[in-house]
């Protein structure tokens, strides 16, 4: 890993793309420390303790960098895109013309991703809304209204302000995969996260309990290294490749592999799941009754109804996202159509069903891992009654863009290793 990023430096074109990530994300780390205009600051820093711990307001504010508890042009994050990304992908399996877009190639996809765009600056806005009535009803426990003045003008200045902050997150995203060293939107997540370890790690280093204090760092590695096992774990299938004719040439058959990962979804159904859970307790926040409270509590982070549902959320993503990204039949024609096929399995439906078998029993133990790691820090707390700053989705998001922006530097190098041979 370490060779990896020390050559990426040596390259000018990749150290030009690092230079414009880093420059990307110190932007939305400024932005997410800049309040939007009308809010009471002193109000809102007396309302700080709303914003932390393990409530549905101290996960959203994980995942906006910080910017939620300010009250910030970045207030909304990167969650209202990430939610119109995953309604865009359950309707392209119940909506027959986007599904029939998904499979038009890069124009069909460019469709989807403007509708994705339409969308998130829709859940933006709504989603603004709902977070200046919220602010508004901490009042009283702030001692001074958090909104200077609660009036239409202001509330819409405030509401676009908002809007346009989340939409800039979202060009800022884009920028990053096409001029930086790609995955925009998760790095920007990373970045939200890992602007919390040093909080983090003050309270690991300040907590009471030292059997916690003394185990901590090994049951962290441990973690690490489970999800690196498991995130790069994949089964080889042997292909064998026929001779071909090809016009007056004739190619030589060979033998190559398909690999079929572990967990071939990757972070995405954590993120899912995060934003789905969300959901009601936001809801629950935002509606000042009795039962709004009760959700609110009923689907908080800490208390097991939302281990249970996020666990079952994330199996049920896993398996979803697994489907959508690999498709048996269309890997099955692939290799009947250029003359590939795995040893002891006939061509055609024969190999669809034997891929698609294999792949659920890999999904399978993925999935409960999944599930696994995102509710033992719940249980971490329950035991030690130690808040923890980082949750078990947090280590799961930071570990997968992690590989994934290392696999990425490795691929741009070895493309620009094979330059001098091409010419």
């Amino acid at each position: 890993m370490l060779s990896t990023i020390l050559s990426a430096f040596q390259v000018a074109d990749i150290r030009r793309k690092l230079a414009f990530t880093a420059g990307m994300l110190i932007i939305y780390r400024l932005g997410a420390h800049i309040p939007v205009p009308g809010v009471n600051v002193n109000a809102v820093n007396a309302v700080q303790k709303q914003f932390g711990g393990t409530s549905i307001l101290g996960l959203l504010n994980l995942f906006s960098g910080g910017g939620l508890g300010r009250i910030a042009i970045f207030a909304l994050g990167i969650m209202p895109y990430i939610t119109a990304s995953i309604i865009l992908q359950l309707l392209q399996v119940v909506v027959p013309s986007l599904e029939k877009l998904s499979k038009e190639g890069e124009v069909g996809q460019a469709r989807i991703t403007q509708y994705t765009r339409y969308l998130t600056v829709g859940l933006a806005f709504a989603q603004s809304i709902g977070y200046v009535f919220l602010f508004h009803s901490f009042q009283s426990q702030a001692g001074e209204s958090i909104i200077s003045k609660f009036d239409a003008p202001h509330v819409f200045l405030i509401v676009v302000c908002l809007t346009t902050g989340c939409v800039l997150l979202m060009w800022v995203g884009e920028l990053i995969t096409q001029r930086g060293i790609g995955n925009g939107i998760s790095l920007l997540i990373f970045a939200s996260i890992v602007a919390r370890l040093p909080s983090g790690i003050q309270s690991w280093w300040t907590t009471q309990d030292q059997v916690f204090k003394v185990m901590m760092p090994f049951i962290v590695l441990a973690i690490v290294g489970g999800i690196v096992f498991v995130m790069e774990g994949q089964r080889r299938i042997p292909v064998q490749y026929a001779k071909r004719v090809i016009g007056r040439r004739m190619s030589e058959g060979g033998q190559t592999y398909l690999p079929l990962r572990v967990n071939m979804a990757g972070v995405i159904p954590v993120i899912f799941a995060a934003s789905i859970m969300a959901i009601p307790p936001t809801i629950g926040q935002l509606v000042h009754a009795h039962w709004g409270t009760r959700v609110a509590d009923f689907f908080s982070p800490n208390g097991w109804h939302y281990v249970v549902g996020e666990s079952l959320f994330i199996i049920v993503f896993t398996y979803f996202y697994t489907a959508v990204t690999f498709n048996p039949v269309d890997q099955a024609d692939n290799l009947k159509k250029y003359g590939g096929f795995i040893p002891g399995v006939r061509p055609g439906r024969p190999t669809a069903e034997f891929l698609d078998r294999i792949l659920a029993r890999l999904t399978f133990p993925g999935a409960i891992f999944l599930a696994v790691v995102a509710a033992l820090p719940v249980i971490l707390i329950a035991r030690t009654h130690t808040q923890l700053a980082i949750g078990g989705t947090s280590i799961l998001i930071v570990i997968g863009v992690a590989l994934e922006t290392m696999k990425q530097l490795e691929a741009q190098l070895m493309m620009r290793s094979y330059e001098g041979f091409l010419r």
